[in-house]
């Protein structure tokens, strides 16, 4: 009996082996910086340390992805595009609820593809947990994303800062979220007017508004009555706007592609919807049998057609 108790201390102490308390740092010869010059606006106190954990209760291609929170310090990681540099430059915004963010599947994963098309990405690590988000509760507090809001107009600025620096066309600076990071996307898409925060530095007298934008399988955009979540204003200046979602994807639901592409057509905004009959949600760039995982070709070509990328 004895024996069966230390085998069972043993089993649980590897399953509770993948959280780990540490700052998540991206792999060696990348520009990795903070943010914000000192703390960030808007602070608010973190349930506990920065931690990892590698989540296996979902996999997503038959692996699994890293989950990281508690992010109080954000950062931005800037990889460099292989091979010729188109002067395009793209801020990740992985997902994760605004309570994780996906860093693997969701972020580094993405700057693969990215920079092996030529484009510069730069992944920012945004603060989470913020605020529950519930649409049911029909009271769609702005309060819930301005944290991560902040960090993804002060990160747009940031490229533009450095633009020389980076390689960067400043004219050519996107923006692609998934999940509640493509909530964020629309955000920075249209309270690009509004600056959440007193400016810091120079990097601050900067524009943040994305001169593209890429919404995959988007969350918190519509209401439970089918209208666009009134903190999201589209005018004739929102970037322009890739869209993408499976009808499956009962997380979320292809509502809130739906909604937000109906604004944009009907402010004359430049934007282009696929949908998908299978594909669910949170499947990010990796490959399966499902159509939709080609769905990186086609966001390659709507760059090109608006001009972002080279024909």
């Amino acid at each position: 009996m004895k024996t069966w108790f230390v085998f069972f201390g043993l089993l649980l102490a590897c399953a509770c082996a993948h959280a780990t308390e540490t700052v998540w740092q991206p792999s060696a010869g990348h520009v990795h910086m903070p943010l914000w010059p000192g703390t960030p606006p808007d602070m608010q106190a973190m349930p506990g340390p920065e931690t990892e954990t590698l989540r296996a209760e979902h996999l997503i291609a038959g692996r699994p992805w890293l989950a990281v929170t508690n992010v109080s310090q954000p950062t931005l990681t800037v990889y460099s595009p292989k091979g010729t540099n188109t002067g395009t430059a793209v801020v990740v915004f992985p997902g994760g609820g605004f309570q994780v963010l996906a860093i693997d599947l969701e972020g580094t994963e993405v700057c693969d593809w990215l920079t092996s098309r030529g484009i510069t990405c730069v992944l920012l690590k945004y603060r989470v947990p913020s605020l529950p988000y519930d649409v049911h509760c029909k009271c769609y507090s702005f309060a819930v994303s301005v944290p991560a809001l902040e960090d993804a107009q002060r990160a747009l600025r940031l490229v533009r800062f450095h633009a020389a620096e980076w390689h960067v066309d400043p004219h050519k600076v996107g923006v692609i979220g998934f999940s509640a990071g493509g909530y964020l996307v629309a955000e920075a898409s249209t309270r690009f007017k509004r600056r959440l925060y007193r400016p810091v530095d120079a990097a601050d007298r900067q524009s943040d508004r994305p001169d593209f934008a890429m919404a995959i399988y988007p969350g918190h955009l519509a209401t439970d009555d089918g209208t666009l979540n009134p903190n999201v204003s589209v005018t004739r200046e929102t970037s322009p706007t890739f869209l993408l979602q499976a009808e499956d994807d009962y997380t979320d639901g292809v509502n809130q592609s739906l909604v937000y592409y109906t604004a944009l057509a009907k402010a004359r905004v430049p934007a282009e919807m696929h949908l998908y009959a299978h594909g669910g949600h949170a499947f990010g760039l990796r490959r399966t049998a499902q159509p939709i995982t080609g769905w990186p070709g086609l966001a390659e070509a709507w760059m090109r057609t608006i001009g972002m990328l080279p024909h």
